[in-house]
């Protein structure tokens, strides 16, 4: 039996579900971009990121946009609302990795997202829900307008998409109970937990109301903690994913992490490892991101029974 966080509490996510999408994907896979010359792993994490979403029952859309000499990859899902449909809450994750094997970046949110999404597909919800896993996050990218998520965000602000919610999911599989463990930008740990067995939600001012509606909902599904902060766009690290390009967009987006370099040591080195991960842990974020997503998404029209004439 695997391990549970806490000890003896049963998640609703599987952990070895987890680690099996993680294992796949860092280790069968491996270092996945379009940059270097793991093209072809990344082909195969489209594929697989399709297929797993096909299997579910979604119909996959995939936005397709050039970048560095040939072309770069958005695959997109949704189920639309039952009452609002018109109305969105968009969950993403990059897929690309540094040239590395990229188990917590950004295979663990990926992972997490397919279980979103798998989750979803046998729920009713009120707004359209949307699953995004975008190319392009890491370097030489990272900031630029060929991010993949800078593109969605673009064509989505074009189309006027009324996208209530973005919700972002960035290395989420480092976890600890190491005293001092970790890290933070400078002013803020004086404030903050020293050690890193805890999720953080990051948001600017202007998506706080966002996050305080999300901090509700993760803490009445999952008993993991949380740490919510909204801090200015110049903080270190504060704009450092996806996010970014929705607020740039102005969207209220939130950033769901386990903090990244400021706690995960194997940060874009070959040792970003499946065994590095705590996959106990994770579920419990799984579960919590459950909530979160039942929560802005809100319930569905109930199913009408029929009746005889």
């Amino acid at each position: 039996m695997a391990p549970s966080y806490p000890a003896g509490h049963a998640t609703a996510t599987s952990p070895e579900d987890l680690r099996r999408t993680v294992t796949h994907l860092a280790v069968e896979i491996g270092a996945r971009d379009v940059f270097r010359n793991n093209r072809p792993r990344l082909r195969r994490t489209e594929d697989y990121i399709s297929g797993r979403l096909r299997a579910a029952g979604y119909k996959v859309e995939v936005q397709e946009y050039p970048s560095a000499g040939t072309f770069a990859r958005n695959i997109i899902a949704s189920k639309p609302g039952s009452a609002r449909p018109g109305e969105s809450v968009l969950v993403g994750a990059h897929y690309d990795t540094y040239d590395n094997p990229g188990a917590d970046d950004n295979a663990s949110g990926v992972a997490c997202l397919l279980e979103l999404a798998e989750y979803a597909s046998k729920k009713s919800f009120g707004r359209t829900v949307t699953f995004a896993a975008f190319a392009n996050e890491e370097p030489p990218f990272f900031k630029t307008a060929g991010m993949g998520s800078a593109v969605y965000a673009r064509a989505a602000l074009e189309r006027r998409d009324d996208i209530k919610a973005v919700l972002i999911l960035e290395m989420t599989g480092y976890f600890t109970e190491e005293r001092l463990s970790q890290r933070y930008p400078p002013l803020i740990g004086p404030f903050m937990p020293g050690r890193g067995n805890f999720i953080a939600q990051v948001s600017n001012f202007a998506s706080r109301g966002l996050a305080g509606e999300a901090d509700k909902a993760f803490r009445a599904a999952t008993p993991l903690p949380l740490r919510t902060v909204s801090l200015p766009e110049f903080v270190p690290g504060v704009d450092y994913s996806d996010h970014r390009d929705f607020w740039k967009a102005g969207y209220k987006a939130v950033m769901f992490t386990d903090t990244s370099f400021y706690r995960n040591r194997h940060y874009h080195k070959d040792s970003d490892l499946p065994d590095t991960l705590n996959y106990a842990y994770m579920a419990a974020f799984a579960d919590g991101m459950k909530g979160v997503l039942g929560a802005l998404a809100g319930p569905g029209e109930p199913v009408q029974p029929r009746t005889k004439k």
